[in-house]
């Protein structure tokens, strides 16, 4: 698979800014490779608590932050699934998205199209504007994605966030990124209208009376800011942010073969702390939820 190019890297970093609002962590390489080792803050409690439902549901989490605005997020997203696809054990795999924000300033209501913010907000010039997006807009064809930066809508993320953490309680989290990242980038629909999100969020199997309690309830914009808040405990810098069982982390939109190698990494640490039960069967006479009994 062709990696992003250095230049589309490096302009990248410039369409949010080089702090937490960053598409991209800073780096002189083309490829963003970055495996940290990230401190546990939990207490002994909490920890205990964690590994113990994670031996019963037998599943290693990965973590994944992310805004349904960052171009490398909905690419980094594509090669991550090519390599979970290709991963002989994904079916012990639980991925979980997190909400972060590359810029909480811009309004809900569109006052710019994706290239006036960066000319207005970045200080590019608008050439550079132009042949950043088409390099953009080229490393997305590479993985199957279309990219239409003129129909995008420059709106802000927050109320998109609240239907994604409504989602992840639903068990859509994953429908959820990709749907708001296709009507961002490719249909050119306003993620910051709750009458589009309605029906984004009904398209993906949500009941309309529970979508409507992502924007009057309050547990879901906290949940989102949790989320940011917790990005910046365990160290990130740009997104998107993959966190493999909270030991290694990959940073940027990486080919599938990165993803690949630190998924059978991650994993096989994984595997010797909660090892597989297998046991010996002996059959008899019994009944089936199916309600086949013999």
């Amino acid at each position: 698979m062709n990696k992003i190019s250095s230049q589309t890297s490096f302009w990248l970093l410039l369409l949010f800014g080089f702090s937490l609002s960053s598409c991209a962590q800073a780096t002189d390489k083309a490829e963003i490779t970055q495996q940290v080792h990230i401190e546990e803050n939990t207490s002994t409690e909490n920890k205990t608590n964690t590994e113990n439902k994670m031996k019963i549901e037998n599943k290693m989490k990965i973590e994944i932050w992310s805004d349904v605005m960052c171009p490398f997020c909905y690419i980094g997203k594509r090669n991550f699934e090519t390599a979970l696809a290709q991963f002989p054990d994904k079916e012990h795999i639980e991925v979980i998205w997190k909400s972060f924000q590359l810029d909480n300033s811009i309004p809900e209501v569109a006052k710019e199209s994706y290239h006036e913010y960066l000319v207005k907000n970045k200080g590019m010039a608008p050439a550079q504007v132009t042949a950043t997006l088409d390099n953009v807009t080229n490393s997305a064809k590479q993985v199957g994605l279309v990219y239409d930066f003129d129909k995008s809508i420059m709106v802000n993320s927050f109320k998109a966030h609240r239907l994604i953490q409504l989602a992840k309680t639903k068990g859509y989290g994953n429908e959820a990124e990709e749907i708001l990242f296709k009507a961002f980038f490719t249909d050119g629909k306003n993620i910051a209208d709750i009458a589009t999100l309605t029906q984004l969020g009904k398209e993906i199997g949500l009941e309309e009376e529970d979508i409507k309690t992502a924007f009057t309830d309050d547990k879901y914009a906290r949940m989102v800011r949790e989320d940011i808040q917790e990005a910046g405990q365990v160290g990130v810098r740009g997104v998107p942010f993959f966190v493999m069982d909270r030991k290694i982390a990959v940073s940027g939109a990486q080919p599938a073969s990165e993803f690949l190698k630190n998924l059978e990494k991650s994993f096989a640490v994984w595997r010797k702390e909660n090892p597989e039960t297998k046991l010996e069967i002996i059959d008899g006479k019994s009944c089936t939820p199916e309600g086949l009994c013999d």
